[in-house]
């Protein structure tokens, strides 16, 4: 489980082929590897991996064809947000990220606001099976990153990207027709599943037996 609050930025040196998948080597930037072990969790562009090795400060993930399917950016040179699995100790600064990515959204747009602080409002089209889990001011990662939403107009949401999350996040190098993972709010994903069991029980006691 993560927070969505991005700790680093790496970059993958390689992306091998490896059974069905991929092996990557991630360099990975000024994140504290102090308390990182093999078998411990990762996130990588908003997908948690499973670190298999690390040698000083690089790691090593194993990700399955699977994973490669419904994900983005997981390419030889690209640069990656990271952060490391949350403590139950930590704060919860962002909002409860898995790590599983739900599906690709695609760049629709990146606008500077006339402000003095250079903030910029990011526009993403996301799959239209995702679109109905996403609420202006609600949560939602992108690439791994926390961001509240600010509008919803059918399947393509706006977020506001303030200073220090361009400069922290890789999120600053987006342009339009960027791929990015997504990662709907957790809670959102849930209240659906409820919602669909209780509608489906009220159809079958109203039909006619």
């Amino acid at each position: 489980m993560f927070t969505g609050i991005v700790q680093a930025i790496g970059q993958i040196t390689r992306a091998n082929p490896h059974g069905d998948g991929l092996r990557l080597a991630v360099a990975a930037g000024d994140l504290d590897l102090g308390d990182v072990n093999t078998g411990d969790s990762i996130a990588v562009a908003g997908c948690c991996l499973t670190v298999v090795a690390a040698d000083g400060q690089t790691l090593s993930f194993d990700v399955s064809a699977e994973t490669l399917r419904c994900t983005a950016g997981l390419d030889a040179g690209a640069r990656v947000n990271l952060e490391k699995a949350l403590r139950l100790c930590d704060r919860l600064g962002g909002h409860l990220v898995s790590g599983h990515v739900d599906g690709v959204g695609t760049v629709a747009q990146v606008k500077s606001l006339d402000s003095a602080d250079s903030s910029r409002v990011l526009e993403v089209d996301a799959p239209a099976e995702l679109a109905r889990f996403i609420a202006a001011k609600g949560s939602i990662a992108v690439d791994g990153a926390s961001l509240t939403v600010n509008e919803v107009h059918g399947c393509r949401f706006a977020v506001n990207l303030i200073p220090h999350t361009l400069a922290a996040t890789t999120l600053g190098e987006l342009a339009r027709g960027t791929q990015v993972n997504l990662e709907i709010d957790l809670v959102a994903r849930y209240i659906e599943r409820l919602v669909a069991g209780r509608l489906s029980r009220s159809r079958s006691a109203a039909r006619p037996r």
